[in-house]
């Protein structure tokens, strides 16, 4: 064998002997696994099983940071989002207010551009001592969002203009 054709033909080689290495057939599937937990009711059959324990449903804490207020913002904000009026700013700040937010420290953007045309996304807010509760919605944006910022300097939350929320 020459030189020229030696390292080719050992290349191919180790690659015909590797390749076939990942197709040997479907690999077995694992015995499913089983952990035996002792049954209250098993051992006394007066006992009713317990329900798994589930993590309670997010609530306003009045008085309480941004922070410790944002899973209930979201969820009302999730809430609309579902139902008819995704990117109406009044539907959020009607639902936030409904929840307990009070509605004087709130701000929208508006659903509509200068020209008439709807919105790709909407903002709202909520002042919570020195920071805010944002929401983003809309069809650029995907699912809702939803975080805590810094309150501005103004005493507001948004930048740029905002509409009266006058209802």
């Amino acid at each position: 064998m020459t030189r020229a054709f030696g390292r080719p033909l050992a290349a191919l080689a180790l690659v015909a002997a590797l390749g076939p290495a990942g197709c040997t057939g479907e690999a077995p599937e694992p015995a499913p696994t089983t952990t035996e937990q002792p049954s209250a009711s098993a051992a006394d059959p007066s006992v009713a099983p317990s329900a798994a324990p589930t993590a309670a449903a997010p609530v306003l804490v009045p008085g309480g940071s941004a922070q410790q207020n944002l899973p209930f913002f979201a969820q009302v904000v999730s809430g609309v989002w579902s139902g008819p009026d995704q990117v109406s700013g009044r539907a959020y700040i009607d639902a936030l207010t409904a929840a307990g937010f009070d509605k004087s420290a709130m701000q929208v953007t508006a659903d509509y551009s200068t020209i008439g045309n709807a919105a790709e996304s909407i903002e709202f807010a909520v002042r919570l001592g020195d920071q805010c509760l944002v929401g983003q919605v809309g069809p650029s944006i995907g699912d809702p969002v939803t975080t805590v910022l810094p309150g501005l300097s103004s005493g507001g939350c948004l930048i740029g203009q905002t509409r009266t929320i006058d209802w």
